[in-house]
């Protein structure tokens, strides 16, 4: 099972924004967050479908200030499409599966 890459402050540019062969879905999370908990296996889920079209990252506000500003991340989850270095898309709160899945455009067309 292909679980979600930990992104840090240090590796973010190297892992996400330097990432050219697809994009990059950052989820930004905490562990007292109690959405979050609820999106986790969302995001686990994402990972191990859809790896061959999406990269899939998460990286802990708390620990990663620096990175968590730079995007303005307010509140938690927030989810970011990454597609050569650009944000792409910005998803806010928890979302159910399949409305995440269709927002991030990964059902089959």
């Amino acid at each position: 099972m292909t679980k979600p890459i930990d992104v840090t402050d240090d590796n973010f540019k190297e892992m996400v924004l330097d990432e050219k062969e697809r994009p990059v879905l950052v989820e930004f999370w905490a562990s007292w967050c109690g959405p979050c908990k609820m999106v986790a296996p969302v995001i686990d889920e994402i990972a191990d479908n859809y790896e061959e079209k999406l990269k899939v990252c998460k990286l802990n506000v708390d620990e990663n200030q620096e990175t968590a500003g730079k995007y303005s991340v307010m509140s938690i989850p927030t989810m970011i499409i990454f597609e050569e270095g650009e944000v792409k898309e910005k998803i806010v709160g928890y979302m159910p599966k399949g409305r995440l899945i269709k927002k991030l455009e990964l059902e089959a067309s």
